[in-house]
């Protein structure tokens, strides 16, 4: 039995928001060069996991796309691309950090706060947001109109 392009696209998004959790807490660890030669092991693992994933990522989008083709799949396409951006900037970010010896928390926290993979974080949380359209959030609260403000005080006038 095939995977559907929606399960195969959340996957690839479970990968990308995991993987940047993990990196979020690595980078708070505080390895430097010399504990990095020795014990990158999961850092590098999950990085890899996201290398392969982000390879995927445009395709499996473009895979749900055609499958939704019947429901605006043509609004899609601009997404697609811009996803496809977005991941190769990240890829090359990760596949960079991936180079290197040793992973270092401030190399994992200079890759999550770089503006690639920023962007491509933002892409991922509106597709969780389009493939998850019933999850559990919690409750908004509309922003009070100018009606329930209190009102203000004039400033008294001096004698």
């Amino acid at each position: 039995m095939s995977q559907s392009a929606t399960e195969a696209l959340q996957a690839h998004v479970d990968v990308v928001e995991e993987t940047y959790e993990f990196c979020l807490a690595y980078a708070a660890k505080g390895v430097n060069a010399q504990m990095a030669a020795s014990n990158d092991r999961l850092v590098r693992e999950r990085l890899e996991k996201m290398e392969a994933t982000l390879v995927e990522l445009p395709g499996a989008f473009l895979a749900l796309a055609e499958e939704r083709a019947a429901q605006n799949g043509d609004r899609y396409r601009a997404f697609i691309e811009i996803m496809r951006r977005d991941s190769a900037a990240g890829l090359a970010a990760v596949q960079l950090v991936l180079a290197q010896p040793g992973i270092t928390s401030q190399m994992v926290d200079n890759l999550n706060g770089m503006i690639h993979l920023r962007a491509l974080l933002t892409d991922v949380f509106l597709l969780d947001e389009i493939l998850r359209p019933d999850a559990v959030q919690a409750p908004h609260t509309p922003p009070a109109d100018d009606t329930e403000r209190p009102a203000q005080t004039p400033p008294a006038e001096a004698e």
